[in-house]
């Protein structure tokens, strides 16, 4: 018989007659706490207490809100991307004129532009594309991947070849192609056509390669995973039931793949953003007079040395952006990986 214990925690000399048992551990009691929850409420549960994610969303926050709110960020320092100051510079040298309190960053060699305005408005385009990208390549991702999986047969047979043929297309030469061939049917001459209507193609451009060849990889991860789901009972319960094959897809076996497309999403989007950036280094992504981070780092190559701000700054944002992103992923693939204790 145990002692009763009074409420400062002391015994009081007394028994209760019972037994109540060996106590409760605090992993049963984490598993009671998880017990009547979806899968995914859990995974979030375990997001919120990870240190890392939390960081690591903080983070891309603050990249989205600069991009968001970069026309705000350029009032407030009184600059702009596309003003040209060149009386603050001199052709006759490697001209540099370094953070101050009109320019905060400085302005760029040669040209004279405001590399804070520059910098702020630079985050839109990798985010917008990398974002639509992601976007894009999920929705054609997912719905190939069901529909291949759960029908099988000759479509199965079909769309696995096309799923192949992407695969092995050599990207990097559509990307060099598909402007030039846009820019042929919508703009014409692009010798003669204007700076802006050649870098608006080049975004398009550039979100039609990298959509064209990113859903393929999806489309195979979920065909895998429908495959081992289309022989579980709750499937068999509903084709008997005689429910249709839009609502078995899409209300039966999509939300059992929430884990795999949350995970796929996490990872893709700083995968797009550092493909964005390497497309624009090597001539053949966003060009002037969009003011993207690649587009400054292909032409700061050549000022490193006289002015390393120009160069680096950019850099460091990718870099922080891409890994902030990249250990998110990692965080979100454990949360809703069950094998997984962090």
């Amino acid at each position: 018989m145990e002692p009763l214990i009074d409420q400062s925690g002391l015994p009081t000399g007394r028994s209760t007659g019972t037994d109540p048992g060996p106590p409760v551990s605090a992993s049963s009691g984490e598993r009671a706490r998880m017990r009547g929850k979806s899968p995914t409420a859990i995974a979030l549960g375990r997001l919120r207490r990870d240190r890392v994610a939390v960081i690591c969303s903080i983070i891309f926050l603050l990249f989205v809100l600069v991009a968001v709110f970069a026309p705000l960020l350029a009032t407030l320092e009184g600059q702009d991307a596309t003003t040209f100051h060149q009386d603050l510079i001199d052709d006759n040298l490697f001209p540099t004129i370094g953070p101050n309190s009109q320019h905060w960053l400085g302005v760029e060699p040669r040209l004279g532009r405001d590399l804070f305005a520059r910098f702020v408005f630079g985050a839109r385009p990798s985010l917008i594309v990398a974002s639509s990208v992601t976007v894009i390549t999920t929705v054609i991702g997912v719905t190939v991947g069901l529909i291949t999986g759960f029908l099988g047969g000759w479509i199965d047979r079909i769309l696995s070849w096309v799923v192949d043929f992407v695969l092995s297309l050599p990207y990097l030469l559509f990307a060099i192609a598909v402007p030039a061939v846009l820019l042929a049917l919508f703009v014409g001459n692009a010798d003669t056509a204007d700076a802006q209507q050649v870098a608006q193609v080049r975004f398009y451009s550039l979100i039609i390669v990298l959509s064209f060849f990113g859903w393929a990889s999806l489309a195979r991860l979920i065909r895998g995973e429908v495959l081992s789901l289309r022989e579980r009972e709750f499937i068999a319960a509903a084709k008997v039931l005689g429910v249709s094959t839009r609502n078995v897809l899409f209300r039966e076996l999509l939300p059992n793949l929430v884990a795999p497309i949350v995970i796929s999403v996490s990872l893709a989007l700083p995968t797009y953003i550092v493909t964005e950036a390497s497309l624009t280094y090597l001539g053949v992504g966003l060009t002037e007079p969009t003011p993207s981070w690649g587009v400054t780092i292909a032409a700061a190559q050549n000022y490193y040395r006289a002015d390393p701000l120009y160069l680096w700054l950019p850099v460091l944002a990718i870099t922080i952006l891409v890994l902030a992103l990249s250990l998110l992923g990692d965080s979100i693939r454990d949360a809703f990986d069950p094998r997984t204790r962090r």
